[in-house]
């Protein structure tokens, strides 16, 4: 079926050549890392571990970041070994468009516009909650929210999406030395928080290090209210609603997974990359272990500062909330700062990301061509411009909070394919040339797409029906206009690689 058409390797890297359309390089793996720390690092960090030691995993949520951890950079390995091979923009959709087929990287695509749409948005819109949070901590009598007769509007959002927005217009290279620096200033605070907090730490927090499995209605505040709540896998199995045990750490590891969402972004930058095939591993790599290392850190301080059950009885548990019950209120302050400074580096990344997978199914022809276009600064401007508004206006004046958890689902379904494609292309191309390889083919990736396929069945039933109604949508526009216009069904990417080919001298194609 024409559905199933691939692109060649050769296809896919002509296309960085097409005039008008072609990404500058200028991007270190260093600046991959700190990317990709800037994209992890967080709110997350200071909260989702916190949540998920009181209403998933107890003590044991450090289980729950080792899983998410390692199922994350074994997935991210797998992109490396694909940046290294096609350092073409698109990431996870690039690459399964030259092994699965043209649908299923339509589909990956779209689950990626959904991620990073959606976690822009909403990290955005909280960056304005936490801004107006820290302002209120220091005394300052100023807050961002306008109201207009019965119309309300927070413009903390525009201005932190209009600032990264016009960064990136001038060039990646620009957003990525201020991402940097503020990330950079981020860590140090993420460290100057754990250092003071092993202080506090009491070893009776941390037992019993595994807590006896009970029902969810027993804890108030639990996340897990109802069937539609609950882990997928519980709701087809028939299993009454529970939280901690051995299924609490599983279902805390796919909460937590929602603190190393975006890592994959790095990869869409590989186009924009001083020698990538060396660079990108490298930055992955350095990067994936930067981050396992902070957020197992801050999992162990915040379970042995205070008990897993007095987090539970804590309307909104975070670190904060520990220092709080300890009695360093002081350090309320600290944190804030860390989190506003952690979610604008956030912002950057993710309007990065989705503008270059929007660019990259654009250049293929399955989203109108004209966005593709790029400018004197070697960066799509317009489209930037555009994903800048449209995250911008998303965040500003929509109640998004419900839709956070299609964040998860989008990343994991594309980890899955993305570790799936990797013993396919060993199998379809074992000739091109692979500057990091994936060890213990075949059988390392499929358990790695297996275990992300276990983290998106521990996610909730609501935020599956959510998913499959996007997924129409996707498949309504596939069929409505991409399947037509694809440049690979017209011929087009045909008649660009004999281009290429003739201006190398006429090489054979392979």
């Amino acid at each position: 079926m024409h559905i199933f058409r691939t692109k060649s390797v050769e296809q896919t890297i002509a296309e960085t050549g097409e005039a008008g359309r072609s990404l500058k390089r200028n991007l270190t793996w260093w600046d991959l890392s700190i990317m990709g720390v800037a994209v992890a690092v967080g709110a997350g960090i200071f909260s989702v571990g916190a949540q998920a030691a009181a209403f998933h995993a107890g003590p044991a949520v450090i289980i729950s970041f080792l899983i998410a951890g390692i199922v994350c950079g074994a997935a991210v390995m797998c992109y490396a070994e694909f940046a290294s091979m096609i350092p073409v923009a698109g990431s996870a959709y690039t690459f399964t468009y030259t092994t699965v087929g043209e649908i299923m990287a339509w589909v990956i695509g779209w689950d990626l516009i959904l991620e990073m749409l959606m976690a822009g948005s909403v990290i955005s819109k909280y960056w304005g909650v936490y801004l107006n949070d820290f302002m209120r901590l220091m005394g300052w009598n100023a807050n961002t929210n306008l109201t207009f007769g019965s119309f309300h509007i927070d413009i903390a959002p525009i201005i932190i999406v209009a600032f990264f927005t016009t960064l990136l217009v001038f060039g990646t290279k620009i957003g990525a030395r201020v991402d940097g620096a503020m990330t950079v200033l981020k860590i140090a605070i993420v460290f100057f928080v754990v250092i003071v907090g092993f202080f506090y730490v009491k070893a009776s927090n941390f037992t019993p290090f595994i807590p006896p499995s009970e029902p969810a209605s027993a804890v108030s505040g639990s996340m897990v209210a109802g069937e539609m709540t609950q882990p997928l896998w519980q709701f087809l199995t028939g299993m009454t609603p529970s939280i901690y045990g051995v299924p609490g750490i599983l279902s805390g590891a796919a909460l937590v997974f929602f603190a190393f969402i975006g890592f994959d972004v790095v990869a869409t930058a590989s186009e924009e990359t001083i020698n990538p095939k060396k660079n990108v591993p490298l930055g992955i790599g350095v990067g994936m272990a930067l981050i396992i290392i902070m957020y197992m850190l801050v999992a162990i301080v915040t379970t042995g500062m205070v008990s897993y059950k007095d987090l539970a009885a804590q309307d909104s548990p975070s670190l904060a909330t520990a220092f709080e019950l300890v009695g360093a209120n002081w350090a309320a302050k600290i944190i804030s700062f860390g989190i506003v400074l952690g979610l604008a580096t956030v912002v950057m990344v993710l309007l990065l990301g989705l503008t270059r997978v929007v660019f990259a199914m654009s250049r293929d022809g399955l989203l109108p061509r004209g966005l593709s276009k790029t400018g004197k600064h070697g960066t799509p401007a317009a489209l930037q411009i555009c994903v800048g508004v449209v995250v911008a206006l998303v965040a500003a004046l929509f109640d998004i909070g419900v839709l956070s958890d299609m964040v998860n689902i989008g990343t994991l379904s594309a980890f899955t394919l993305v570790a799936l494609s990797v013993p396919i292309m060993r199998k379809k191309r074992p000739e091109l040339p692979r500057a990091f390889k994936m060890p213990g083919n075949p059988w390392v990736p499929i358990l790695i797409a297996l275990a992300n396929l276990w983290l998106m069945l521990n996610l909730s039933v609501l935020t599956w029906v959510r998913f499959l109604v996007w997924l129409v949508i996707g498949f309504c526009v596939y069929f409505g206009y991409s399947y037509r216009h694809a440049r690979l069904g017209t011929g087009e990417l045909d008649k660009e690689l004999d281009d290429e080919l003739a201006k190398a001298g006429g090489a054979l194609r392979s």
